[in-house]
């Protein structure tokens, strides 16, 4: 009877020292990999004993046999396809929970208003996430747009400015076609209900008109920049919109950073010095702002605009008073005041004529 009651408490006490190994090998950090960190890539519809080998030769956890124990008791719940990076010491339980939840690895990436589609690729290329020419390739197959801009020669106006979340490996078509379902969010909840898919194209193209035109001055309000296109779209006249000759010359290949003189009369459709009307697509990806300043532009009798290098630009109905804003802009540039100071004579005529007898 003794031996029978030693067996038992021999039986249970190994039991017991099993279910604490057990628990200490699922609940305890580990970390077989090195101090940098691990990328795993958890294939879709794999068991969770391939998943547990592939953990635990990656050094991520103790034993894939105790993952596999562990997932079975939550069989409510599967792991997520995807690829999933580890850098510190991790539980297998905690480990389980992350792919249960589909906690893939991401990395922000930011599309900011104004920015081109060339301008998006080179942030791709340099962040190391994409080579240029494959983003290029697919922003360049306009078909994602067809319905709201028919004639759309790529997608330049509908990859919508945000910050985005990247796998370690984007796709490039995936990656656009997420910028463009971003602009179609926006689009209805700023276009009126008598906007039709052909009015569309004009208005984005227009607003990419504000945009770039406000990069030279962070900040500036888009609806008088706007008014100005629409009143000079209004009049037949030419819009000679400087960012316009700039993609045109970067299509080319040709745009060395700096725009001269010479540069305006560059042999592009996009060049709206050579060429009455809207350019024949947009000319970088807008915001939010200046598409509703395209929707609803602003009612002014402003035909010209110049930055006043202080966020914000001078506005002007006539050529002599826009030709008196570009001195200003020069002379501000130069690092002085916008106002050339008065000579002593008529600075003493001035004190004397505010003067109160």
């Amino acid at each position: 009877m003794r031996l029978l009651f030693a067996l038992f408490l021999v039986i249970l006490l190994a039991t017991a020292l099993g279910a604490a190994c057990l628990w200490y090998g699922i609940t305890q950090p580990y970390q077989r990999f090195p101090a940098d960190g691990v990328f795993v890539d958890v294939p879709r519809g794999a068991s969770s004993r391939a998943v547990g080998h592939l953990l635990q030769s990656n050094g991520v956890i103790r034993s894939g046999a105790l993952f596999e124990i562990y997932a079975r008791r939550k069989s409510q719940r599967t792991v997520q396809a995807g690829e999933y990076f580890f850098d510190h010491a991790t539980s297998t339980r905690d480990v389980f929970w992350k792919l249960a939840k589909g906690e893939v690895y991401e990395q922000p990436f930011t599309v900011h208003e104004g920015d081109t589609m060339f301008d998006i690729a080179k942030g791709l290329a340099k962040a190391k996430l994409l080579p240029e020419e494959q983003f290029l390739a697919a922003a360049s197959d306009p078909a994602l747009v067809r319905d709201l801009a028919p004639g759309a020669p790529t997608l330049e106006g509908f990859l919508f400015p945000a910050t985005y979340q990247l796998s370690r490996h984007p796709v490039a078509t995936e990656l656009t076609a997420e910028m463009v379902r971003k602009f179609r969010e926006e689009w209805k909840t700023i276009a009126t209900g008598d906007n039709s898919s052909s009015t569309a194209a004009n208005e984005v193209t227009a607003a990419s008109l504000t945009n770039s035109a406000n990069n030279t001055s962070a900040g500036a309000d888009p609806r008088p920049i706007l008014a100005v296109v629409t009143n000079r779209l209004e009049k037949g006249m030419a819009l000679q919109c400087d960012p316009t000759v700039v993609y045109g010359m970067e299509r080319a290949h040709k745009y060395r950073g700096t725009l001269s003189g010479k540069d305006l009369q560059f042999d592009s459709p996009y060049n709206t010095y050579e060429h009455a009307g809207l350019p024949p697509g947009p000319i970088a990806n807008p915001g939010e702002a200046s598409l509703r300043a395209a929707l609803r532009p602003a009612k002014t009798k402003y035909i010209f605009f110049v930055a006043n290098t202080h966020g914000g630009h001078f506005f002007a109905q006539t050529l002599a008073e826009h030709n008196r804003n570009v001195l200003k802009y020069r002379r501000l540039l130069g690092g002085e005041t916008a106002e050339p100071p008065l000579a002593p004579s008529a600075a003493l005529a001035a004190h004397h004529k505010g003067a109160t007898p």
